[in-house]
This record gives structure tokens, C-alpha cells and sequence, in this order.
């Protein structure tokens, strides 16, 4: 039977480690907070991924703003995803859409192929998607295994009926992860709401880029 699990958003080491020490499941590894999240180091990577023993998957976004790639971008992409694969990661997360707002589905599927056979999620670039229940389709299409969203909402519990409803369309084909603005406060509201799935949280509460172990134990204790 399938149940609650939690991804912690690390910008950097000593948040990886006390995403693992107070009973994360998994981290999404990224830095630059300001910026939403972009792909980390190398020496990042290699120094999380030999202390860690919970899963890791690492955001591939070369940059903030849009999620619409130039060609130099896109190869930039490629190429980490080559090197992290061989790092031992356990996964990707990454995005990138049209111009028009739709999901770019060639784009997306080259790395997808690229990243294979590791599970890729599509990130946050889907709460600025045109049509959500076209986007589904597009991205289980591409192979992608996981969205993190937050129903298109400015944080979950603004998102938390859409987050339903993409949780109904979406059944067992894709899992859908609610993450933007989750926290100890409110993910018993979202739980309620939804069948079993991974919750994403930063988990940080005091204005650093370093999740708080408090904040951790609270948001798995609620699950």
C-alpha cells in the first residue's frame, strides 16, 4: 500500500544532512534559493551524494526566470545530467516549456531519454502552463514519473482544490507533488485532501537558506 513520503529541498550541505537525520525520504539537491532553485555544483553533488544514504535527485535549471531554453542552455542540461548520472544520483528534476506556455515536449523528452534509466520530475515550470490537464498528458508522455506543483496556486493551500483535481486526472500514471509554501502548518490540510503521494518542503523557517530539523520532524510527523 502506497503512503506518505517527504522531499526536502537542500540549497546546500548541511541541509542534506539534516534532511536525512531528522527522517526525510529523499532531497532535491539545488542552490541558489533566491532564484527558485538552480543546477548544483559538482563538488556539491559529489560531497552529498557520499554522505548521504537516502535518495537524491538534483535540479537540472541553469538559471532563474523563464523555462524556456536557448539552444546553448539546453546543451548545458544535457551535459550535467551526463556528468550527475555517472555521481550515483537517483534522479532529475527539470522543466521546459514554449513560448506559448505549453510543455516542450521534444526538449523535455531528450532528457528524459538522457536521464534514463533514472526518474525524472517535472518542477515548478508546470504552475505556468497553459492548460494543466494538457500538461499532464504531455509530460506522462515524455516519461516523465513525477510534477511538483502547487496547483498553480501562489503556495499550496491557495493550489490545494487543483491539487485534487490534477491528483484525480493524473490516477496512477504520474505522481503529483505538492511543494510551494508547505510546511508543518499546513500539510495536514493538504494530506487530508489527497491520496498518498510525496509532500516537498524547503522546510526552512528563519529567513537562511538551511532547513530547520524542527520543521522536518514536524511535517513527517503529520504524515
Amino acid at each position: 500500500m502506497k503512503k506518505n513520503q517527504l522531499e526536502i529541498a537542500c540549497f546546500n550541505y548541511d541541509s542534506a544532512l539534516i534532511a536525512q537525520e531528522n527522517g526525510a525520504d529523499r532531497i532535491e539537491l539545488c542552490e541558489n534559493m533566491k532564484l527558485g532553485g538552480t543546477t548544483p555544483n559538482s563538488i556539491l553533488v559529489v560531497k552529498v551524494r557520499e554522505s548521504l544514504n537516502i535518495k537524491m535527485h538534483v535540479i537540472i535549471r541553469p538559471r532563474g526566470g523563464d523555462f524556456v531554453y536557448s539552444d546553448e542552455e539546453l546543451t548545458e542540461m544535457k551535459q550535467d545530467i551526463k556528468q550527475y548520472k555517472k555521481l550515483g544520483v537517483d534522479g532529475f528534476v527539470f522543466g521546459i516549456l514554449k513560448d506559448n506556455g505549453k510543455v516542450n515536449k521534444k526538449q523535455n523528452k531528450e532528457l528524459v531519454h538522457l536521464a534514463h534509466p533514472l526518474s525524472c520530475t517535472f518542477h515548478r515550470a508546470f504552475d505556468v502552463v497553459k492548460n494543466p490537464e494538457k500538461a499532464i498528458e504531455d509530460l506522462i508522455e515524455s516519461g516523465f514519473k513525477t510534477i511538483l506543483t502547487s496547483g498553480q496556486g501562489v503556495d499550496v493551500t491557495e493550489g490545494i482544490y487543483a491539487l485534487e483535481r490534477l491528483q484525480q486526472l493524473a490516477g496512477d500514471r504520474i505522481e503529483i507533488m505538492p511543494g510551494g509554501g508547505l510546511r508543518s502548518s499546513n500539510i495536514k490540510l493538504i494530506s487530508e485532501k489527497l491520496e498518498p503521494t510525496f509532500y516537498h518542503s524547503s522546510a526552512i523557517t528563519n529567513g537562511t537558506e538551511t532547513a530547520n530539523p524542527e520543521e522536518i520532524k514536524e511535517l513527517r510527523n503529520f504524515l
